[in-house]
């Protein structure tokens, strides 16, 4: 009998949780050949969450619950649940039903039957996502896919159903600066898209403001390009061509025409314009630098501070 594992990364969930687990028992009683086992992974959260999974656990022992010792992001979660599932098969969903496990049997089905190493989950739709976010998403979809080597699907979710080989690999990278969207598609293997309508939340307020999602974007754009430290340097080349041509413009100027130059609100211009391009690229050149140093740390990616997953260490990057 295969075993699948579902890992449900959680901060303040604790309205969705129950009905996740009922949804999630719903969908999943006919997949009778089939055992479970139910990882929800608790990112630090403030309100009753972690009571929540515990009330579970007492009633389903294929229930299994790890609790951080702060917020340490999704990625932290993720990562954590990938490394305390034991199953054949492991599947990563959203506690708040925007992850349909009305899915899960067509996605086993694939990876079990059809020769597929993994079934990733894309939206079609962006219904209830208000637009400026919606535009700023896909062009992050169409840069990303431009400037690295890893293929990501626009409207693509953490919802993916992956073989155990596919797990290993990504355990293999246990980089400090995480993005598993970029992860999945740069450790490759046979990937199938099942594509569905958005749906709502079932419950709470979703934690991803554009800012967190603006910086998120910088996560994975530093993460998987060096293109932006390309682009400085072509930054930098064009502003030097382009003082070269100016300087021999004002200097023909001056010999042909005796014209001085005038104005010194241009000057004063130029020179916070080549300024800003310093700063801009003193930035890229920071983030890099910054993402290095981290990784350099080896601190652990998560720190446990509950949990039920036997012979399991809390603090294991």
């Amino acid at each position: 009998m295969d075993k699948i594992s579902a890992i449900v990364p959680c901060y303040n969930e604790q309205e969705s949780i129950p009905l996740f687990y009922k949804e999630f028992q719903r969908s999943t009683a006919e997949m009778k050949d089939v055992e479970f086992e139910l990882i929800f992974v608790d990112d630090g959260s403030k309100d009753n969450s972690l009571e929540e999974m515990k009330k579970l656990a007492e009633i389903d022992d294929r229930v299994k619950y790890v609790s951080f010792s702060r917020n340490f992001g999704k990625e932290g979660a993720i990562y954590a649940g990938l490394k305390n599932s034991t199953g054949d098969y492991v599947v990563m969903m959203d506690a708040d039903l925007q992850d349909p496990p009305s899915l899960l049997p067509e996605m086993y089905r694939v990876v079990k039957y059809d020769g597929y190493d993994s079934v990733a989950t894309r939206r079609v739709t962006r219904k209830g996502e208000p637009p400026i976010r919606s535009f700023f998403a896909r062009m992050f979809y169409k840069i990303m896919n431009h400037i690295s080597q890893a293929d990501m699907v626009d409207g693509a979710r953490d919802y993916r159903l992956m073989s155990r080989k596919f797990v290993d690999a990504l355990l293999d990278m246990s980089e400090y600066n995480r993005f598993s969207k970029g992860l999945f598609g740069w450790v490759g293997f046979k990937t199938k898209w099942l594509e569905y309508e958005n749906v709502e939340r079932v419950a709470g307020e979703t934690k991803w403001s554009f800012w967190k999602l603006f910086k998120y974007s910088l996560e994975g754009i530093v993460a998987f390009s060096t293109f932006p430290l390309t682009l400085s340097s072509l930054i930098g080349c064009f502003c030097f061509l382009a003082s070269l041509v100016s300087m021999v413009f004002i200097i023909a100027r001056r010999l042909c025409f005796g014209d001085p130059v005038a104005g010194w609100a241009s000057t004063v211009t130029i020179v916070v314009f080549i300024a800003g391009i310093q700063l801009l690229c003193m930035g890229i050149l920071g983030l890099y630098l910054s993402k290095t140093y981290l990784e350099t740390k080896r601190r652990p990616i998560f720190i446990v501070a509950q949990t039920n997953c036997e012979g399991k260490d809390s603090d294991r990057k």
